[in-house]
C-alpha cells in the first residue's frame, strides 16, 4: 500500500510538471477562434497546423534558429573544455588559494547575472562586441563556467586516484593518464553537465535582447516576442513556435541521456 501511495504521488507531480507542455502542444494545434476560448478543452476539437506555418514562415526562423545553434554549441565547448582543466586542478592539485579559489566559482554561480548587464554592456561595447554573436557565446561561457566547475570537480573527485597513479607507473605521464584514464569515465559529469550548460544558454533572453539590436544577429527567445504587436499576441502561433523552440533540447537530451545515468566508475578499482 506504502509503495502504490507513493508511486501514485509520483504520477500526480509528474502530470503537474508535464501539464503546462501539453497545454503548450494543445494550444499551438487550435484554431487561433478556440485558443482564447473559455471552455479550456484540455482535447482540441479541431486541429490545424496554420500556426505552424505562421511560425515558420512568418519571419527567419531558421537564421534565428542556426544563431541560436552556434552561439549554444560552442559556449558549451568552452565551458566544457576550460572547466574540466580547472575542475582537475581543483580536485587533484594542492597549492596556496585553492580553498579561495573554490569560494569564489561558488560565489560566482549565485550571483544573478541580471545585476551585471551595465557592466558587460560597456564591456561588449569597448571591446566593439555589440552586435556580434561573439558576445553572447562570451557571456554564456560566463554563465556556464562556474556550474561547469564545481560540478565536474565533485564529478572528478568520485573516480579513485588510484588508477592515474597505475597509468603513471605503467609508463603515461599525467597528461595522458588523465586523456586516457580520467577522462573515459568522466564521460557521465561532462554529459550531466552539459545538458545543464545548454538548457542555462538555450534559454537566455535578457543579453540577447539587449546586446543583439540587429535582427539578423538574434536568437530564438528574442524570437518568440515578434508575436506580440499593438493589435495584440498571436498565441497559436507564439505556442507553435514555442513548441519548436523546446525540440533541439529535446532531441539534444535524448542523444546524450544514455549516458547520464551509467556508473562507469563501479568496481573500478579490485580490492
Amino acid at each position: 500500500m506504502r509503495k502504490t501511495a507513493l508511486s501514485a504521488l509520483a504520477l500526480a507531480i509528474a502530470l503537474l510538471f508535464a501539464f503546462p507542455t501539453y497545454w503548450m502542444l494543445s494550444s499551438s494545434l487550435k484554431p487561433r477562434g478556440e485558443v482564447l476560448s473559455t471552455s479550456y478543452d484540455l482535447v482540441p476539437t479541431s486541429i490545424t497546423a496554420q500556426n505552424y506555418v505562421t511560425a515558420l514562415t512568418g519571419s527567419d526562423f531558421l537564421r534565428y534558429l542556426g544563431n541560436s545553434l552556434l552561439v549554444t554549441l560552442t559556449a558549451v565547448a568552452c565551458s566544457l573544455v576550460a572547466g574540466t582543466l580547472a575542475a582537475l586542478a581543483m580536485s587533484r592539485f594542492r597549492f596556496r588559494g585553492r580553498k579561495g579559489f573554490l569560494l569564489l566559482v561558488l560565489v560566482a554561480q549565485m550571483v544573478p547575472f541580471e545585476a551585471l548587464m551595465i557592466p558587460m554592456f560597456l564591456f561588449m561595447r569597448d571591446l566593439n562586441l555589440l552586435d556580434r554573436l561573439p558576445s553572447l557565446v562570451l557571456v554564456y561561457w560566463i554563465c556556464t563556467l562556474p556550474f561547469t566547475i564545481w560540478s565536474l570537480r565533485g564529478f572528478i573527485d568520485g573516480i579513485p586516484v588510484d588508477l592515474e597513479e597505475a597509468a603513471m607507473v605503467d609508463g603515461c605521464g599525467r597528461a595522458a593518464a588523465f586523456r586516457r584514464v580520467t577522462l573515459p569515465l568522466l564521460g557521465p559529469g561532462l554529459v550531466a553537465t552539459s545538458v545543464f550548460a545548454f538548457i542555462t544558454a538555450w534559454n537566455e533572453f535578457l543579453y540577447a535582447l539587449v546586446f543583439m539590436r540587429d535582427e539578423d544577429n538574434r536568437t530564438l527567445p528574442v524570437f518568440l516576442q515578434t508575436f506580440q504587436n499593438a493589435f495584440g499576441t498571436d498565441w497559436g502561433a507564439t505556442m507553435a513556435a514555442s513548441t519548436l523552440f523546446t525540440l533541439p533540447v529535446l532531441v539534444f537530451f535524448l542523444v546524450v541521456q544514455r549516458n547520464m545515468v551509467s556508473g562507469i566508475t563501479a568496481g573500478a578499482v579490485k580490492g
